[in-house]
């Protein structure tokens, strides 16, 4: 069950989208954790490709981008003492730690 609380949005017409992407990007979109939007994930499946030539390498590099999403949003979705939320920023005029 994707969480809806995500800083990732649904497009209408997305299961369209979803049918046209390349299979190796689709079996990974099944695998992932956030409700990747399909033009987001063939953006970045694309860039990675040109770059790389690699689809192994594609999906490494959406597996990064997937785990950069989650820690940043991990906060806010389970809360700022969640593992995976970024530490809090210290203030310092006050010198203590805000989130």
């Amino acid at each position: 069950m994707p969480n809806l609380r995500s800083g990732l949005r649904r497009r209408a017409g997305s299961m369209r989208a979803h049918d046209a992407l390349p299979p190796p990007l689709r079996a990974w979109l099944c695998a992932a954790a956030l409700p990747w939007s399909p033009r987001s994930a063939l953006k970045l499946w694309t860039r990675a490709l040109a770059e790389t030539g690699d689809p192994a390498e594609a999906r490494a590099r959406l597996d990064r981008a997937e785990a950069r999403t989650l820690a940043r949003d991990a906060g806010r979705v389970w809360g700022r003492d969640h593992p995976a939320a970024p530490p809090a920023k210290e203030n310092p005029r006050r010198g203590d730690r805000r989130g």
